[in-house]
């Protein structure tokens, strides 16, 4: 994904996912590097979460695979770091668990998690969720290039009419302050 403005324009078609893989153990990160190595993704590695929120940092990650349980950061951490940054908010997460009880994955949907994968994993299984998240954050991301490209357009627009100029900025605003007043959370004044 490419940024523009702080949101992900889609992939080119001479690009591939790039799949985020945390998780301590050498062995589980090679065990799914290997599974997603029929499918053309580009794979990166994270031995902690740490590692892996610095990673996303750093570059363009289209799905995160992690483990739970890692040192310096779980991966319910890793998650609401995430999932609570606006440029990063839309990447899947899948947590690869072997924890079973509803009380654990009741903290991996508070955090944010898209999907749970239990160990061991099962490849077809895997390969599933990876494509059916993919092709979300795929039609996600064609949303949001979208909305920007609707957006200049509009800017552009108004901008030659010295009536409506400005409108869409006062639009704006009142919304914001109308989401004020009614106390709409976060995510809602976002929508909004």
């Amino acid at each position: 994904m490419n940024q523009s403005r702080g949101r992900t324009v889609p992939n080119t078609k001479d690009q591939f996912p790039k799949i985020l893989i945390a998780d301590d153990e050498e062995s589980h990160r090679a065990l799914l590097t290997e599974i997603l190595g029929v499918e053309r993704y580009q794979i990166v590695h994270a031995k902690d979460g740490e590692e892996a929120l610095e990673l996303l940092e750093d570059g363009e990650v289209d799905l995160v695979l992690s483990d739970v349980m890692m040192p310096r950061r779980s991966g319910f951490a890793v998650c609401r770091s995430l999932k609570s940054n606006p440029d990063t908010r839309l990447i899947p997460v899948v947590l690869v668990t072997s924890l079973s009880a509803s009380e654990e994955r009741m903290q991996g949907i508070e955090s944010g998690a898209d999907d749970f994968i239990n160990k061991p994993v099962n490849k077809e299984e895997l390969l599933a969720r990876v494509r059916s998240l993919l092709k979300i954050k795929q039609f996600t991301d064609e949303l949001e290039h979208a909305e920007t490209v609707l957006f200049a357009l509009a800017l552009s627009i108004e901008a030659k009419d010295p009536y409506t100029e400005g409108h869409c900025d006062r639009l704006s605003q009142c919304s914001e302050a109308l989401a004020k007043r009614l106390s709409l959370t976060e995510e809602e004044r976002t929508a909004l």
